[in-house]
């Protein structure tokens, strides 16, 4: 009775494996992220508009939250310097701690 609860399903056909992302930073062999150019690319980047009208930003959500690596696709050593990088810039005004 044990045994039949823990049979595997079977995969759906229409299931595909995902691409696995690739971190933005190893990509172009970035090794430390400089606050400075983050506010810039971030206030840039902040004027992207998707599909369904709202504001589209790359590390940081709409209130101002720093997205998480699963959702950013950072891996964890940038992720941890990226974190670093934007509380930096909103200490030095460059970024606002709330939208």
């Amino acid at each position: 009775m044990a045994e039949d609860k823990r049979q595997s399903r079977p995969r759906p056909t229409n299931y595909r494996f995902q691409k696995r992302r690739v971190c933005n930073f190893c990509a172009n062999h970035i090794d430390e992220i400089d606050y400075i150019e983050l506010a810039k690319e971030i206030n840039k980047s902040g004027e992207r508009v998707g599909r369904d009208g709202e504001r589209r930003m790359r590390y940081i959500t709409e209130r101002g939250r720093i997205l998480p690596r699963r959702m950013s696709g950072v891996c964890v050593k940038h992720q941890r310097s990226l974190a670093v990088a934007i509380k930096r810039a909103r200490n030095m005004a460059l970024l606002p701690f709330q939208d």
